[in-house]
């Protein structure tokens, strides 16, 4: 499998500091996670209902006329694959790589551009995967952009994938609302900004024939009724979702602010991670490491990915990196 982050098992192992002493930066995943209810009883003694609201509360809080949930956007990303033919597939070199990965091992042929696909590779392409904002760098595609992106795919049978990941801080970029539209696939998740990763929840958002296809390959009971209910009351729970916008904005340009002050300068940003290309990216995450402190290492594009702490470890982090001697 593939390297991600979130991996403090590892971490422990290596540095022989104990697993609860860390302060893990590498997920991207909000600190101030939503507060999960009680679970009734009756939810871990049947098997998942369909008909119990989450459907139709993941549909107004994305605005989206169709939608499937599934067992995290992974279970999304390694099957869609499976619902084309082989074909080229086009992507961002710097991205979220388990994309790739998948497309690749279902046989499709797989191209990569540096920041925007150009003109010729889009003619040369029958799936384009993008990531909105971008994971890891920030990068950040306008609407008006992939909009025409998708109708030249569109017009001959391609694809637009979007994962909005990481989308939910500012949903007014969003395209949840075109998902309807034949070729478009808009992937969400509530593991990043509701900080419910280990729910393992997640939605497509696409033409309602498309859904249909992937409900089929996937089978029943995708997701478990415990976690069902947890997403209906973070979907609906409005108040906490806009506490939580401004908080991680917040969030964001604090730690900002506190790289640059120790001579480290984010080239890209979102309010749950900060991009960091540097010279010094294995340097700084050894250093860290010995304090506790795991971030996300790209060895191949020497760059570092800082997620943001909770309120106690921000004074951990700051006392790591002003140690730090070049």
């Amino acid at each position: 499998m593939l390297e991600h982050g979130g991996n403090l098992g590892a971490a422990a192992s290596e540095y022989g500091i104990p697993l609860q002493q860390w302060l893990d930066l590498s997920t991207g995943i909000n600190p101030h996670g939503y507060p999960v209810p009680a679970i009734p009883a009756e939810l871990w003694q049947r098997l998942p209902l369909q008909e119990d609201g989450l459907t139709a509360a993941a549909k107004a809080y994305y605005g989206a006329e169709h939608l499937l949930p599934t067992a995290g956007s992974q279970a999304i990303i390694q099957s869609l694959p499976l619902l084309r033919p082989a074909c080229r597939v086009s992507l961002c070199g710097t991205t979220y790589n388990e994309h790739a990965h998948s497309w690749r091992r279902q046989g499709h042929q797989v191209a990569y551009f540096d920041r925007i696909p150009d003109s010729a590779m889009l003619e040369h392409t029958d799936v384009l995967v993008i990531c909105n904002p971008n994971n890891p760098t920030g990068q950040r595609i306008a609407t008006d952009t992939l909009l025409d992106w998708h109708a030249q795919l569109s017009a001959r049978g391609g694809w637009l994938v979007i994962d909005e990941a990481f989308m939910d801080s500012t949903p007014e970029n969003s395209l949840a609302g075109h998902a309807h539209l034949p070729g478009l696939f808009i992937l969400r998740s509530l593991g990043k900004f509701f900080g419910l990763a280990g729910t393992r929840v997640g939605f497509l958002l696409a033409q309602e024939s498309r859904l249909r296809q992937l409900e089929e390959l996937l089978g029943p009971w995708t997701v478990s009724g415990p976690s069902r209910h947890i997403a209906k009351m973070a979907l609906l729970d409005r108040e906490w979702q806009k506490i939580n916008r401004t908080r991680l904005e917040a969030g964001s340009e604090r730690m900002l602010t506190l790289l640059k002050q120790y001579g480290l300068s984010p080239q890209g940003r979102t309010a749950l991670f900060l991009w960091v290309p540097t010279g010094d990216a294995i340097a700084w995450h050894v250093h860290l490491a010995r304090h506790g402190i795991w971030t996300r290492l790209y060895r191949d594009w020497s760059a570092l990915r800082f997620g943001l702490p909770d309120d106690a470890g921000w004074a951990k982090l700051e006392h790591a990196l002003a140690s730090f001697n070049r």
